[in-house]
């Protein structure tokens, strides 16, 4: 029994092929929430392991975007330039938002792995135990590359949505 549920379990199969997760919380909002939150990890993983291509995790991946950007920007002129700067200043908040979430000191971490991939070290990430800047290829820290791909896609196209909105119309409210 589970809750006023009656379920059956299974154990000892010799292969165990599926199973079942069972969901408790205190309303149907929160089991809701839940179940989405599970399925969207569940999808993630099944993401990672239909495509086998992985990049170096510990914010290695954005940072080493962030200098090819940079490099980038100084080819161009005028606007154009200005927005290529934004971009790689933006992706390499994630590193600054990693260190800062496990209580390090980010500009100096961030600086540190700036300066490490920009010397070559192209493996270089954060090592969030010892505060310090690590070879993730060492610590195994990798992750998805269809993942980062599509975040990395969904952002821009949100950022290019901002942009692009023109007006904002306000409505006063209605009199009574």
């Amino acid at each position: 029994m589970i809750g006023e549920d009656k379920v059956i379990k299974f154990s000892g199969c010799a292969r165990n092929e599926a199973c079942t997760i069972v969901l408790r919380g205190s309303g149907a909002h929160i089991l809701d929430e839940a179940e989405r939150s599970l399925h969207d990890a569940i999808c993630v993983l099944i993401a990672a392991v239909k495509n086998h291509r992985i990049l170096y995790g510990g914010g290695n991946a954005e940072m080493r975007m962030s200098l090819a950007v940079d490099e980038l920007a100084k080819t161009l002129a005028g606007k154009q330039a200005i927005a290529c700067e934004a971009f790689a200043r933006a992706l390499r908040q994630l590193p600054t938002i990693i260190s800062d979430n496990a209580g390090y000191d980010s500009a100096e971490l961030v600086a540190n792995l700036r300066s490490e991939i920009y010397a070559g070290a192209t493996t270089s990430g954060l090592n969030m135990y010892e505060g310090r800047v690590d070879n993730m290829e060492t610590l195994g820290v990798s992750e998805c590359y269809g993942v980062k791909e599509q975040a990395l896609i969904s952002a821009t196209e949100a950022a290019e949505m901002i942009l692009r909105v023109d007006d904002i119309v306000r409505c006063a409210p209605r009199q009574r």
